[in-house]
């Protein structure tokens, strides 16, 4: 488990070094731009690249891993690298149809994704779009890349990926500002294709080297087709979630497409450092002990990463859902981005905030089923998800806004969540889950209670500090620092196993 833990640990570090610079450019973007009608298109644009690769990405790196290991086992070295190269030419000749698509029929696919546009954003839109679609070639290659460099145990450089990207994007905002808004959108095409730039020697470092070919007979291939279906079926209905919100936003008032993503990016900065961290290292763990038939430690896995998610989450899901507008007012409010987009976007980081550790257990257990070889449950729950959306969607959007598309998303991961852990109870019987309801009950109360004090505390403090900028730091700060200590002693006081092994760990260490 010490390797486990190295290993996250190492990518949490990473991953916060390059969110770090994520929020800097959400930041910048939000000062130039505001919530407004640029960043509405832009978002919207943004969306399609990201919706086509992310279900596809996500295929790619669930089944060419075990596929890999299992041929470079078999048949060495040399097979495994070909094997490599024939999934990366395919990928590549399938992305660059996609993009002549794309920019041939460029506005009937914008309103799949914004139906709402019309006039001037339509117009923008198209233009946007014509350019960014081109991104869908560099971010596929980049996915096979990022395999390719986990398979061979490095974590580190697909973790930071980002960093280059978001360099060159927010250096684009900023020329943006005197040149126009299409110095943006070159930027970010630039920045997308710097992805592959970065990985590619890397990958040649650890073996890898470049050989265009196809065959499609491989056994290989046919068996990664058969394995991604399911898989990708049960990631594109969480892009068609997304799609589908984006849509009901663009009909709503300018801003609130702006408003979804500024608050979606504030809640995916938890997801990637702590659940996307835990969940890249415990799966090839939970493989191998699938495969060794070592039920005990294999459940064992699932109620500690489950329980770490839950412990680490659902404090971070109140204390955003409590100080959602000082937290946005003090990351977002300057330039454009005024006191209206401040509200808007605090209320969607509320709701979206409900369901955080829905979404990290969603995660953990998926890959349970993954590592069972058993795609399909994953799929039909994604499906279910997708079906529960729309309709809370719809319901929830009359009365409140772009809120309720947000409040919506929450729910039916919340639910699905549930299903899963249902499933899984069928499938391998007793797994532990008492001990994960029981973690999870007392974690929530802990988390209330904290989230009251939290509340008191940066009342109390903002009324002495003031509203400047020093002030809503050190208010900020104090509040989360009463609540870490708050939720800490009620965690202990209701004897969390996890928090007692915590405890006897540190004790340990400082008696050596």
């Amino acid at each position: 488990m010490s390797k486990v833990a190295k290993a996250a640990v190492g990518l949490m570090i990473v991953t916060i070094l390059s969110k770090i610079i994520g929020f800097a450019r959400e930041q910048v973007l939000s000062f130039v731009y505001g919530a407004g009608m640029y960043t509405d298109i832009y978002f919207a644009t943004m969306n399609i690249p990201n919706v086509i690769f992310a279900a596809i990405g996500a295929a790619l790196s669930t089944t060419f891993i075990p596929l890999y290991c299992d041929i470079n086992a078999n048949l060495g070295e040399k097979k495994s690298l070909k094997f490599t190269n024939n999934i990366l030419t395919i990928v590549f000749i399938i992305c660059i149809l996609i993009a002549i698509l794309g920019f041939i029929f460029t506005e009937p696919l914008l309103k799949i994704f914004a139906f709402g546009f019309e006039g001037e954003r339509l117009a923008i839109g198209v233009k946007f779009t014509k350019i960014l679609i081109f991104s869908v070639i560099f971010i596929g290659i980049s996915n096979v890349l990022t395999a390719y460099l986990q398979v061979k145990n490095n974590f580190t450089i697909p973790g930071l990926i980002s960093l280059p990207q978001n360099i060159i994007v927010i250096i684009s905002i900023i020329l943006s500002a005197k040149y126009g808004p299409y110095v943006l959108i070159w930027g970010t095409l630039i920045g997308i294709s710097s992805q592959v730039i970065f990985q590619l020697p890397f990958a040649y470092k650890v073996g890898y080297r470049l050989k265009p070919q196809i065959d499609l007979k491989d056994s290989h291939l046919k068996k990664m087709l058969v394995l991604t279906g399911p898989v990708l079926v049960g990631v594109a209905v969480n892009q068609v979630n997304i799609m589908v919100d984006k849509n009901l936003a663009s009909l709503l008032p300018e801003g609130s497409i702006s408003a979804l993503n500024f608050a979606d990016r504030l809640n995916n900065f938890i997801l990637a450092l702590f659940i996307t961290s835990i969940v890249a290292v415990v799966y090839p763990m939970l493989s191998k002990l699938s495969h060794d038939d070592n039920k005990e430690k294999f459940s064992e896995y699932i109620v500690k990463s489950s329980n770490s998610i839950i412990l680490l989450v659902i404090p971070i899901s109140i204390g955003a859902i409590v100080l959602s507008k000082p937290i946005v007012k003090l990351l977002f409010e300057r330039g454009a981005f005024d006191i209206s987009a401040t509200l808007m976007t605090a209320s969607a980081l509320s709701m979206y905030s409900i369901g955080l550790v829905a979404y990290g257990l969603r995660d953990i257990i998926n890959k349970v089923f993954y590592s069972l070889q058993d795609t399909k449950t994953p799929m039909i729950n994604g499906a279910i998800a997708m079906g529960l959306n729309i309709v809370l969607n719809i319901i929830f959007v009359k009365f409140m806004g772009h809120a309720g598309l947000a409040l919506a998303t929450s729910l039916s991961a919340l639910i699905c969540t549930f299903l899963l852990f249902y499933s899984l109870r069928k499938k391998i019987g007793n797994f532990g889950q008492e001990k994960i309801l029981t973690t999870a009950i007392k974690s929530l109360l802990s988390a209330i209670l904290m989230g009251v004090c939290v509340t008191f505390a940066h009342a109390f403090i903002i009324n002495h500090t003031g509203t400047g900028f020093i002030g809503q730091v050190i208010s900020i700060l104090v509040s989360v620092l009463a609540g870490v200590i708050v939720y800490g002693i009620s965690v202990i006081i209701l004897k969390i196993e996890e928090v007692s092994m915590i405890i006897d760990l540190l004790m340990k260490k400082i008696r050596r």
